[in-house]
C-alpha cells in the first residue's frame, strides 16, 4: 500500500513539474508586460500547490503536512498580493498594453 502511495505522490509532483514547465514556454507567447505577468503568477501558483500537495501525500498526513498547509496558506495570501503591486506599479510608471494593428 505505501507503494501505490508514494507512486501517486511522485506523479502528482511530476504534474506540478510538467505545469510550471510548460507555464515557463508559454510565456513567452504572450506580447505585452501585463498578459505575461498574469500567466507567470497562474503557473507559479497552480504548479506550487501541486508540488506541495504531492508532497504531503508522500509524507503522510502528520506535522509536516500541517506546516505544507500553513505555507500554502500564506502563499496563496501574499502570491495575489504581490503580483497585483507590481502590475500596479509597472501601469503608474507608464507601462500600457500595445494596441495590435
Amino acid at each position: 500500500m505505501t507503494q501505490v502511495v508514494e507512486w501517486i505522490a511522485n506523479i502528482v509532483i511530476i504534474i506540478g513539474l510538467i505545469f510550471m514547465a510548460l507555464g515557463v514556454f508559454g510565456i513567452f507567447r504572450f506580447n505585452d508586460y501585463f498578459s505575461r505577468t498574469l500567466v507567470a503568477s497562474k503557473v507559479d501558483t497552480v504548479g506550487f500547490i501541486t508540488i506541495l500537495f504531492g508532497l504531503m501525500i508522500k509524507h503522510g498526513f502528520d506535522f509536516f503536512s500541517g506546516r505544507i498547509i500553513i505555507v500554502l496558506a500564506l502563499y496563496l495570501i501574499t502570491n495575489p498580493i504581490a503580483t497585483h503591486a507590481i502590475t500596479r506599479s509597472a501601469h503608474l510608471s507608464g507601462y500600457r498594453i500595445k494596441k495590435e494593428r
